[in-house]
């Protein structure tokens, strides 16, 4: 990272950070906008630490706290599973495993009208963007992405639904592919959204596919990368699939 964009930062990037830590002075930061994920709030020109874990970037401005918990706290822009929980006129509300309970907006969707308000039974789960996190407020969620399209995003049908920690299912998506991921998907066709805030759906043709993954996956968080691999290495000699 280069010393102009990341300031200070350049210490602290992947290293762990405590509460009331400073990690980020940016008034030597003129003309650039920072985005500050979960861990972070800004005081003044001080970008300081809220909650103990590693400091993660990534290109071209995003900064936040990367720890693993089972509450989860909503962050603008974060992709997210949710259940729904009730139905009204004007919107859903969702469960996402934050402090409150999330609300869609009925017309949060691609050509989203009056006239074509989607329906969902309560405990449908669905693939949402949170769009606005106000303090005191409940956080709004989106089916579409930043272009209003619907992407990715949408109500999930079958498979299966488990919760991880955020830590690990921040490891899911990261880049590169988590080596679970990546070496089962050499070897087992499966379908997975990953949410921000703990959740993992699975699917694929065989109940004995999802059951494969989603126990690798659970056991994965403990070990190091090649300790995964390792790992999914015998899972797959013990079925026959090496060939």
């Amino acid at each position: 990272m280069a010393e102009t964009q990341t300031g200070s930062t350049t210490n602290f990037v992947d290293s762990l950070v405590v509460p009331g830590d400073v990690v980020l002075d940016i008034s030597n930061m003129a003309n650039q906008t920072i985005k500050l994920g979960s861990g972070l709030r800004q005081d003044g020109d001080a970008i300081s630490v809220t909650k103990a874990g590693k400091l993660r970037f990534t290109k071209p401005n995003k900064y936040w706290v990367e720890s693993s918990q089972k509450r989860y706290i909503p962050c603008v822009e974060d992709t997210v599973l949710g259940i729904v929980v009730d139905s009204r006129s004007d919107n859903f509300l969702v469960d996402i495993k934050g402090p409150t309970l999330a609300f869609l907006p009925v017309l949060a969707f691609e050509g989203g009208t009056r006239r074509n308000i989607p329906k969902f039974e309560v405990g449908t789960l669905i693939f949402v963007r949170v769009v606005k996190t106000n303090p005191g407020m409940n956080p709004e969620l989106s089916c579409t992405n930043a272009l209003g399209k619907a992407a990715e995003f949408g109500p999930l049908k079958d498979g299966y639904m488990f919760e991880c920690s955020t830590g690990l299912s921040r490891m899911l998506l990261s880049s590169p592919t988590h080596p679970v991921l990546e070496e089962l998907g050499k070897k087992l066709s499966f379908e997975t959204a990953v949410g921000i805030n703990g959740r993992v759906w699975l699917n694929a043709a065989s109940p004995s596919t999802v059951i494969i993954v989603a126990n690798a996956i659970k056991n994965s968080e403990s070990l190091s990368t090649v300790q995964q691999r390792i790992m999914v290495e015998k899972l797959i000699q013990s079925l026959n699939l090496s060939s």
